[in-house]
C-alpha cells in the first residue's frame, strides 16, 4: 500500500487521524531518538510508534512526525512508502500478510491465496466490511522451507493449507 497524498479518511471514521501526536506518543518517539544519533535516524522507529498507536499513518501524522524530527514531510514520506510495513492507508484490526515468493507458488500459494480471498471477501490492498482485516502481498516472509506462509499482525504462520486457514482466521477477533 503505497503512498497518496489524496487519501480520503471521511469513510473511516473509526480510524484515529488526529494528528497531534499524543504525550505517549511522543514520549516513545523521544526513547527511539536517545539511541540514534541523530533525531532523523529515529525516523522508521517514529512511523512505526504512530502505526502501533492508529494502526497507520495518515498525512497529518506524517507531517506532525517529519515536523517533531525536524525533517520534510517529503523526506519521511519517502522512507515511509519504501517500507512494505508502513500502512500510508487504513487498515482493519488485523494485517494479514501473503507471501507470494516464488517457494510459496511452488507449495500452494495460489490456492491458499484464493481461499483467503473467497473466505474473507476482499481482495489484495482491501479490508473486510467489518474491518477485522486488511489483506496485503508480501515479497517474502523468510520462511521458504515452510512455504505457503502467511502472517497475520505478528504471527507467523508456516505450512498454511486451505484446510487449516479458517482456524487461523478464528484466533482474530
Amino acid at each position: 500500500m503505497r503512498s497518496s497524498n489524496n487519501i480520503n479518511t471521511s469513510t473511516h471514521k473509526h480510524f484515529n487521524t488526529t494528528a497531534m501526536l499524543t504525550l505517549e506518543e511522543t514520549h516513545e518517539i523521544d526513547e527511539a531518538v536517545k539511541i540514534v544519533p541523530y533525531k532523523k535516524a529515529a525516523c522508521i522507529e517514529a512511523l512505526k510508534i504512530v502505526q502501533e498507536h492508529r494502526r497507520w499513518v495518515s498525512d497529518e501524522s506524517l507531517r506532525e512526525v517529519a515536523d517533531y524530527l525536524q525533517m520534510s514531510a517529503e523526506e519521511l514520506d519517502s522512507v515511509a512508502t519504501f517500507y512494505n510495513m508502513i500502512h500510508r492507508r487504513p487498515v482493519g484490526r488485523h494485517v494479514i500478510l501473503l507471501c507470494d515468493s516464488i517457494s510459496c507458488w511452488v507449495m500452494g500459494y495460489e490456492n491458499l491465496r484464493a481461499e483467503v480471498m473467497q473466505r474473507l471477501g476482499i481482495k489484495y490492498g482491501q479490508t473486510t466490511t467489518d474491518n477485522r482485516f486488511t489483506l496485503l502481498p508480501n515479497p517474502c516472509l523468510g520462511t521458504c522451507d515452510h512455504a505457503p506462509a502467511l502472517m497475520i499482525d505478528n504471527d507467523l504462520y508456516r505450512d498454511v493449507t486451505p484446510e487449516i486457514l479458517e482456524d487461523i482466521l478464528n484466533k482474530y477477533t
